[in-house]
């Protein structure tokens, strides 16, 4: 198993609970695939240095999460279908500094 980092950024318009629903949905679909999620981080809305889709910000959300090549294949698959991310980056690291926050709200 390896260690990933993943970042969502989601539309700016969307509501608080659907911005739950969301968190909630890919931290089960790493779950449930043989990953295992070592910590989420909200980074908030945060403006975007183009604009994507029309929109100027994004809510930001971050896994560190430790998987295989089918955790990496269900998450692609629900991105791609799901209308409320806008952007996503998924990142390979041969450890993981769950310590430190660097987006961490004062």
């Amino acid at each position: 198993m390896a260690f990933y980092e993943n970042t969502i950024v989601a539309k700016q318009d969307l509501a608080e609970k659907d911005l739950k629903t969301i968190k909630e949905k890919y931290n089960e679909i790493i779950n449930n695939s043989s990953g295992k999620v070592l910590k989420i981080e909200e980074w908030g809305l945060l403006n975007l240095a183009k604009k994507i889709k029309n929109y100027k910000k994004g809510f930001y959300i971050h896994y560190k999460f430790e998987g295989n090549g089918n955790t990496l294949d269900q998450i692609r698959k629900k991105i791609k279908i799901d209308r409320s991310i806008i952007r996503h980056l998924t990142v390979k690291y041969k450890s993981l500094d769950i310590k430190n926050e660097f987006f961490k709200k004062d």
